[in-house]
């Protein structure tokens, strides 16, 4: 049976596509067969995997039923994609019948078998798209960015899963909080990261101990259609990443040797100390 991810926050901007894309790679590269629904219906998920929507069935059809989620499914180099487009934000309106807020679910409990991790981008909106992804996932991760406007966003989330798991998904478990975005030397950085502490206590969860810092790489990646990890596996971000999807599974981080400053460059001629007779 699949793992179902949701990455969610209902504030724009606080990265959840490159957290979801970050993650889908990182899972990748573990082996893992993994599955992506972008439910933005910006598509930008869909754009950052390399997965074109143009002329193409997309999440929107199944949601009004016109085709099954398998029929929607896309092969890219990093996993495999349901792309959205902006049909999608007219969802809300056209979507109306008993049983809307269960129609993703009933769509991949026919793929569980087929994917070890199905991960979903969320509109930043609480809408009856982010309702549906609460109802199918396991897992939700929250990235926020350090500032105080994310946080308030936070705690109105709050609500949303509480009434999520009270009437639609009982077993829905928030994996972790995640900062991203993050700036150590920042003073407004460290007091929003306490803050966010005590919000995680009321949603009986943690703040991920990893932290996702700003990088130019980061950014990069979308424009090429890639993941960091394809992009630039090498990279401090799919570091993090690694990191962070570790946090996410509750499996134990990769070890990774510190490199020594060098001294500058070797003597031309060896000390008299060296020289061994």
């Amino acid at each position: 049976m699949a793992k179902i991810i949701a990455v969610t926050n209902q504030k724009g901007g606080v990265g959840k596509t490159t957290v979801c894309a970050g993650i889908c790679g990182c899972l990748s590269a573990m082996g893992k067969s993994v599955l992506a629904i972008d439910l933005d219906p910006q598509g930008n998920l869909s754009f950052s995997l390399g997965a074109e929507s143009e002329d193409a069935y997309t999440i929107y059809n199944v949601f009004k039923g016109e085709v099954d989620l398998y029929d929607v499914i896309r092969h890219t180099e990093s996993c495999d994609v349901v792309c959205s487009n902006i049909l999608l934000s007219g969802a809300e309106l056209e979507l109306t019948s008993i049983g809307r807020e269960h129609i993703l679910k009933d769509q991949l409990d026919q793929l569980a078998a087929d994917y070890d991790y199905v991960v979903i981008d969320t509109p930043p909106a609480l809408s009856i798209l982010t309702i549906n992804a609460y109802t199918a996932a396991n897992w939700l991760v929250i990235p926020m960015i350090p500032e105080i406007l994310s946080l308030q966003g936070l705690s109105q989330l709050k609500e949303t899963i509480f009434a999520v798991k009270k009437y639609f998904n009982n077993s829905l478990e928030v994996r972790g909080i995640l900062l991203n975005q993050y700036n150590p030397r920042l003073i407004l950085t460290k007091e929003v990261e306490e803050l966010s502490s005590l919000v995680a206590e009321q949603l009986d969860t943690d703040v991920f101990e990893t932290k996702i810092l700003k990088s130019v790489t980061l950014a990069e990646a979308p424009a090429h259609g890639k993941t960091i990890i394809d992009y630039a596996p090498r990279s401090k971000s799919a570091a993090e990443f690694k990191d962070l999807t570790c946090e996410i599974l509750g499996i134990e981080k990769p070890k990774r040797v510190e490199k020594k400053l060098g001294r500058g460059r070797p003597r031309k001629y060896p000390r008299p100390e060296d020289i061994i007779n």
